[in-house]
Protein backbone atom coordinates (compact mmCIF):
# COMPACT_ATOMS: atom_id res chain seq x y z
CA UNK A 1 0.00 0.00 0.00
CA UNK A 2 1.53 3.34 -0.89
CA UNK A 3 1.55 5.86 1.88
CA UNK A 4 -0.47 8.79 2.52
CA UNK A 5 0.77 11.74 1.48
CA UNK A 6 2.09 13.77 4.36
CA UNK A 7 -0.40 16.59 3.78
CA UNK A 8 -3.37 14.43 4.17
CA UNK A 9 -1.99 12.57 6.96
CA UNK A 10 -2.90 14.68 10.04
CA UNK A 11 -5.86 14.69 11.66
CA UNK A 12 -8.84 16.26 10.55
CA UNK A 13 -10.84 18.33 10.01
CA UNK A 14 -8.39 20.25 8.13
CA UNK A 15 -8.74 24.11 9.28
CA UNK A 16 -7.44 26.40 6.55
CA UNK A 17 -6.65 29.99 7.11
CA UNK A 18 -7.59 31.45 3.91
CA UNK A 19 -4.35 33.99 2.88
CA UNK A 20 -3.65 34.12 6.51
CA UNK A 21 -4.80 35.44 9.76
CA UNK A 22 -6.16 39.01 8.37
CA UNK A 23 -7.82 40.69 11.43
CA UNK A 24 -7.73 43.49 13.59
CA UNK A 25 -4.78 45.18 13.30
CA UNK A 26 -3.68 42.88 10.05
CA UNK A 27 -7.49 43.38 8.76
CA UNK A 28 -5.65 44.28 5.40
CA UNK A 29 -2.52 42.64 4.81
CA UNK A 30 -3.90 39.57 3.05
CA UNK A 31 -1.41 37.02 1.85
CA UNK A 32 1.49 38.90 3.92
CA UNK A 33 4.01 36.97 5.97
CA UNK A 34 2.71 38.46 9.30
CA UNK A 35 -0.96 37.23 8.31
CA UNK A 36 0.24 33.87 7.59
CA UNK A 37 2.76 34.25 10.90
CA UNK A 38 -0.07 35.25 13.05
CA UNK A 39 -2.18 31.72 11.76
CA UNK A 40 0.47 29.63 12.68
CA UNK A 41 0.80 31.23 16.10
CA UNK A 42 -2.83 30.67 16.72
CA UNK A 43 -2.52 27.09 16.53
CA UNK A 44 -3.23 26.60 12.27
CA UNK A 45 -1.44 24.09 10.32
CA UNK A 46 -2.74 24.82 6.94
CA UNK A 47 -2.51 28.51 5.21
CA UNK A 48 -4.17 28.78 1.99
CA UNK A 49 -2.33 31.54 -0.47
CA UNK A 50 -2.51 32.44 -4.46
CA UNK A 51 0.25 32.53 -6.84
CA UNK A 52 1.36 34.45 -9.88
CA UNK A 53 4.93 34.88 -11.72
CA UNK A 54 6.05 37.67 -12.15
CA UNK A 55 7.81 38.75 -15.88
CA UNK A 56 11.23 36.75 -14.61
CA UNK A 57 9.48 33.87 -13.46
CA UNK A 58 9.60 34.73 -9.61
CA UNK A 59 6.18 33.55 -7.81
CA UNK A 60 4.28 36.31 -5.81
CA UNK A 61 2.11 35.43 -2.88
CA UNK A 62 -1.01 37.50 -4.27
CA UNK A 63 -4.83 36.79 -5.16
CA UNK A 64 -5.46 38.99 -8.12
CA UNK A 65 -3.99 39.43 -11.15
CA UNK A 66 -2.75 42.79 -10.47
CA UNK A 67 -1.08 44.99 -7.67
CA UNK A 68 -4.27 47.63 -7.32
CA UNK A 69 -6.32 46.73 -4.50
CA UNK A 70 -4.12 45.30 -2.03
CA UNK A 71 -0.66 47.59 -2.47
CA UNK A 72 0.37 50.79 -2.74
CA UNK A 73 1.87 50.04 -6.30
CA UNK A 74 -0.62 49.19 -9.56
CA UNK A 75 -0.46 47.08 -12.95
CA UNK A 76 -0.37 43.11 -13.22
CA UNK A 77 2.30 41.22 -11.53
CA UNK A 78 2.87 39.85 -14.79
CA UNK A 79 3.98 42.90 -17.07
CA UNK A 80 6.73 43.16 -14.06
CA UNK A 81 9.77 42.14 -12.80
CA UNK A 82 10.33 41.02 -9.49
CA UNK A 83 12.86 43.98 -8.46
CA UNK A 84 9.62 45.97 -9.25
CA UNK A 85 7.04 44.20 -7.59
CA UNK A 86 9.07 44.09 -4.71
CA UNK A 87 8.95 47.30 -4.01
CA UNK A 88 4.87 47.30 -3.74
CA UNK A 89 3.85 46.91 -0.05
CA UNK A 90 0.26 45.01 1.16
CA UNK A 91 -2.21 47.65 2.98
CA UNK A 92 1.03 50.17 2.62
CA UNK A 93 3.02 48.60 4.97
CA UNK A 94 4.46 45.20 4.64
CA UNK A 95 6.50 43.88 1.46
CA UNK A 96 4.66 40.97 -0.75
CA UNK A 97 6.26 37.66 -0.68
CA UNK A 98 7.80 35.13 -2.44
CA UNK A 99 6.45 31.66 -2.03
CA UNK A 100 9.77 30.44 -1.11
CA UNK A 101 9.92 32.77 1.47
CA UNK A 102 6.53 31.47 2.76
CA UNK A 103 7.67 28.66 2.73
CA UNK A 104 11.37 29.15 4.38
CA UNK A 105 9.88 31.06 7.44
CA UNK A 106 7.36 28.52 8.33
CA UNK A 107 8.68 25.06 7.81
CA UNK A 108 5.84 23.25 9.98
CA UNK A 109 2.69 24.56 7.63
CA UNK A 110 1.17 23.23 5.65
CA UNK A 111 -0.02 25.35 2.12
CA UNK A 112 -2.87 25.27 0.00
CA UNK A 113 -1.58 26.85 -2.92
CA UNK A 114 -4.09 28.06 -5.85
CA UNK A 115 -1.46 28.42 -9.21
CA UNK A 116 -3.41 31.45 -11.05
CA UNK A 117 -1.58 31.49 -14.25
CA UNK A 118 0.03 28.94 -17.23
CA UNK A 119 2.95 31.30 -16.61
CA UNK A 120 3.11 30.08 -13.15
CA UNK A 121 3.32 26.16 -13.41
CA UNK A 122 7.36 25.91 -13.91
CA UNK A 123 8.65 28.13 -11.48
CA UNK A 124 6.14 26.67 -9.18
CA UNK A 125 7.65 23.05 -9.53
CA UNK A 126 11.35 24.95 -9.13
CA UNK A 127 10.05 26.15 -6.02
CA UNK A 128 8.79 22.79 -4.51
CA UNK A 129 12.01 21.29 -5.83
CA UNK A 130 14.62 24.20 -4.94
CA UNK A 131 13.05 24.24 -0.92
CA UNK A 132 12.25 20.71 -0.85
CA UNK A 133 8.87 20.64 -0.16
CA UNK A 134 6.64 18.87 -2.15
CA UNK A 135 5.88 17.08 1.11
CA UNK A 136 3.93 19.68 2.78
CA UNK A 137 2.12 21.51 -0.37
CA UNK A 138 -0.82 20.97 -2.24
CA UNK A 139 -1.76 22.54 -5.85
CA UNK A 140 -5.01 23.71 -6.54
CA UNK A 141 -6.95 25.50 -10.06
CA UNK A 142 -9.80 26.90 -11.72
CA UNK A 143 -8.39 25.37 -14.84
CA UNK A 144 -7.84 22.01 -15.62
CA UNK A 145 -5.44 22.02 -18.51
CA UNK A 146 -3.27 24.00 -15.66
CA UNK A 147 -3.40 21.11 -13.27
CA UNK A 148 -2.74 18.78 -15.96
CA UNK A 149 0.11 20.26 -16.97
CA UNK A 150 1.36 20.20 -13.19
CA UNK A 151 0.36 16.43 -12.65
CA UNK A 152 2.24 16.03 -15.81
CA UNK A 153 5.33 17.74 -15.12
CA UNK A 154 5.84 16.71 -11.28
CA UNK A 155 4.28 13.47 -11.67
CA UNK A 156 3.06 11.40 -8.42
CA UNK A 157 4.89 13.13 -5.83
CA UNK A 158 2.81 16.46 -6.51
CA UNK A 159 -0.80 16.46 -4.36
CA UNK A 160 -3.26 18.38 -6.34
CA UNK A 161 -6.70 19.51 -5.86
CA UNK A 162 -9.66 18.60 -8.24
CA UNK A 163 -10.18 20.82 -11.56
CA UNK A 164 -13.82 21.67 -12.13
CA UNK A 165 -14.55 18.81 -14.89
CA UNK A 166 -13.99 16.45 -11.64
CA UNK A 167 -16.19 18.11 -9.60
CA UNK A 168 -18.94 18.09 -12.04
CA UNK A 169 -18.51 14.24 -11.83
CA UNK A 170 -18.36 14.25 -8.47
CA UNK A 171 -21.68 16.31 -8.26
CA UNK A 172 -23.25 15.01 -10.59
CA UNK A 173 -22.40 11.18 -9.39
CA UNK A 174 -23.94 12.56 -6.17
CA UNK A 175 -27.26 12.99 -7.92
CA UNK A 176 -27.09 10.08 -10.15
CA UNK A 177 -25.34 6.99 -8.41
CA UNK A 178 -25.81 4.92 -11.32
CA UNK A 179 -23.12 7.35 -13.16
CA UNK A 180 -19.52 5.54 -13.70
CA UNK A 181 -17.08 8.30 -12.25
CA UNK A 182 -14.23 6.74 -14.02
CA UNK A 183 -11.22 8.34 -14.42
CA UNK A 184 -12.80 11.68 -14.62
CA UNK A 185 -12.10 12.40 -10.56
CA UNK A 186 -8.00 13.08 -11.00
CA UNK A 187 -7.07 14.78 -7.54
CA UNK A 188 -7.13 13.81 -4.29
CA UNK A 189 -9.24 16.54 -2.60
CA UNK A 190 -12.71 18.47 -4.19
CA UNK A 191 -11.92 22.13 -2.62
CA UNK A 192 -15.37 23.37 -3.43
CA UNK A 193 -17.70 26.84 -2.64
CA UNK A 194 -20.99 25.24 -0.97
CA UNK A 195 -23.29 26.74 -3.52
CA UNK A 196 -22.75 28.17 -6.66
CA UNK A 197 -25.62 30.60 -8.09
CA UNK A 198 -28.96 28.26 -7.07
CA UNK A 199 -27.11 25.41 -7.26
CA UNK A 200 -25.88 23.32 -4.11
CA UNK A 201 -22.79 21.57 -4.99
CA UNK A 202 -21.87 19.95 -1.21
CA UNK A 203 -24.75 17.97 -0.07
CA UNK A 204 -24.76 13.84 1.33
CA UNK A 205 -24.59 12.62 -2.33
CA UNK A 206 -21.30 14.79 -3.24
CA UNK A 207 -19.58 13.34 0.14
CA UNK A 208 -20.69 9.44 -0.62
CA UNK A 209 -19.29 10.49 -4.37
CA UNK A 210 -15.76 12.05 -2.84
CA UNK A 211 -15.54 9.10 -0.81
CA UNK A 212 -16.04 6.35 -3.39
CA UNK A 213 -13.59 9.22 -5.66
CA UNK A 214 -11.03 8.83 -2.55
CA UNK A 215 -10.88 12.46 -2.58
CA UNK A 216 -11.61 14.53 0.46
CA UNK A 217 -14.25 17.26 0.36
CA UNK A 218 -12.95 20.84 1.32
CA UNK A 219 -15.40 23.67 1.13
CA UNK A 220 -14.91 27.59 0.83
CA UNK A 221 -14.93 30.05 1.73
CA UNK A 222 -16.88 29.95 5.14
CA UNK A 223 -17.63 32.46 7.87
CA UNK A 224 -20.67 31.93 9.51
CA UNK A 225 -20.41 29.98 12.26
CA UNK A 226 -23.66 28.07 11.83
CA UNK A 227 -22.74 27.33 8.20
CA UNK A 228 -19.44 25.77 9.83
CA UNK A 229 -21.60 23.38 12.06
CA UNK A 230 -23.64 22.48 9.77
CA UNK A 231 -20.54 21.24 7.04
CA UNK A 232 -18.95 19.73 9.95
CA UNK A 233 -22.42 17.59 10.83
CA UNK A 234 -22.44 16.55 7.06
CA UNK A 235 -18.70 15.06 7.39
CA UNK A 236 -16.80 17.76 5.06
CA UNK A 237 -12.74 17.20 5.97
CA UNK A 238 -12.03 21.01 6.02
CA UNK A 239 -13.00 24.36 5.79
CA UNK A 240 -11.32 27.55 4.43
CA UNK A 241 -12.16 30.68 6.10
CA UNK A 242 -11.63 34.27 6.52
CA UNK A 243 -12.41 33.84 10.12
CA UNK A 244 -10.01 31.60 11.63
CA UNK A 245 -11.02 33.00 15.05
CA UNK A 246 -14.34 31.85 14.50
CA UNK A 247 -13.56 28.46 13.04
CA UNK A 248 -11.02 27.89 16.06
CA UNK A 249 -13.75 28.31 18.67
CA UNK A 250 -16.23 25.92 16.97
CA UNK A 251 -13.69 23.34 16.48
CA UNK A 252 -12.32 23.66 20.26
CA UNK A 253 -16.10 23.31 21.12
CA UNK A 254 -15.83 19.70 18.98
CA UNK A 255 -13.20 18.69 20.70
CA UNK A 256 -11.82 18.68 16.82
CA UNK A 257 -8.89 21.28 16.81
CA UNK A 258 -5.48 20.11 16.32
CA UNK A 259 -2.98 22.43 17.07
CA UNK A 260 -0.28 23.20 14.50
CA UNK A 261 3.28 22.06 15.33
Amino acid sequence: MQPQHPYLATPGPRAFAHRGWHLGELAELENSLPAFQRAVAEGYHYLETDVHATADGVLVALHDVSLDRTTDRTGPVAGQRWAEVRRAKIGGKVELSRLEDLLEELPSAFFNVDVKSAAAVEPFLEVLARTGTYNRVAAASFSDARLARLRRLAGPRLLTAMGPRSVAALWAHGYAPFLRLGTFCRGAMAQVPIRQGAMTIVHRGFLRAAQLAGAEVHTWTVDDRAEMCDLLDLGVHGIVTDRPDVLREVLLERGAWHTAA
